[in-house]
């Protein structure tokens, strides 16, 4: 059996669902799950479709053929994609490994439909952990005299190994505009929800100085505006009093984790659709 995934969206008329629906059953397709939501605000509509086909003539090219006929009337942005297909991701980390650590094991055990197909890295400190995974590890320092060089290797990096995906597992480089640009939708980022309040290299322990009663972490896609990009997932704990700044870090490097695997989980499965300046994520 052959499992599929359609997302759509477009601007919010009648017949969009009769067209879809319409569309899989005249192509022997069975429904399996569907997922829409319609924007008041923004006045756009979007859709996840999984479904089955046991019909060995339901390729994917000829899906694909056959619903541009279907999506053309309606202006729809859209894509169909093979369940079973993993996401190529390329992960990028500085020092702290937590978040890289994380997602390592959950590809290992396979409880993301995702492959690290490489690893890059501006400190030498991780790759033991990703080479013995068996992953490519690529040191790549960064400096102001460096980064445009740094990036057009990056680019180099993604074509080599076919990467559609780039996680930013708390690497401390901002990327150019261009390379954002480029690459819209396709990179994630996790950070501490601190910003703006608290920026640096040490913001559990500027929280604990101000006496923070709750932290949190932030999932976003990377756009050319500094951690402004479409947010995917968010989480946060209450503080207490009694924690101390070991206790804080502890806690926020968990919840970057669970808050990064739940973003980077919604990619790989199609679960989410942009929707200008944010996201619409399907359960």
């Amino acid at each position: 059996m052959t499992q599929y995934i359609l997302t759509l969206s477009c601007d919010d008329k009648p017949g969009i669902v009769a067209a879809v629906t319409g569309f899989l059953f005249n192509a022997n397709m069975n429904i399996a799950e569907s997922n829409q939501f319609g924007d008041p605000d923004t006045g756009r509509f979007f859709m996840r479709v999984g479904f089955t086909s046991t019909d060995k003539n339901g390729d994917l090219e000829s899906l694909h053929s056959d619903f541009t006929a279907i999506a053309e009337p309606f202006g729809m942005q859209w894509q169909i994609h093979d369940i079973f297909e993993k996401t190529r991701a390329i992960v990028m980390v500085s020092k702290f490994d937590h978040c890289l650590v994380d997602l390592l094991y959950r590809c290992r055990t396979d409880m993301l439909k995702m492959d690290i197909v490489a690893v890059v890295s501006n400190h030498e400190m991780t790759r033991h952990l990703v080479e013995r995974e068996g992953i490519p590890f690529y040191y790549r320092p960064v400096t102001a005299d460096t980064k445009a060089a740094a990036e057009a290797e990056l680019e180099t990096l993604i074509g080599e190994h076919d990467g559609n995906l780039i996680i930013l597992a708390r690497y401390m480089q901002i990327l150019s505009e261009d390379f954002a640009d480029r690459h819209a939708g396709q990179i994630i980022n996790i950070h501490h929800s601190f910003l703006p309040s608290f920026k640096g290299s040490v913001p559990y322990s500027q929280a604990y100085n101000r006496g923070v009663k709750m932290i949190g972490a932030t999932a976003h896609y990377v756009t050319a505006s500094l951690d402004e990009g479409p947010i995917i997932s968010q989480h946060v704990a209450p503080v207490r009093h009694d924690m101390t700044v070991n206790d804080l870090v502890k806690t926020g490097h968990e919840i970057e984790q669970s808050v990064l695997a739940r973003a980077v989980a919604a990619h790989t499965e199609h679960r989410i659709l942009l929707n200008k300046q944010k996201t619409v994520v399907f359960d």
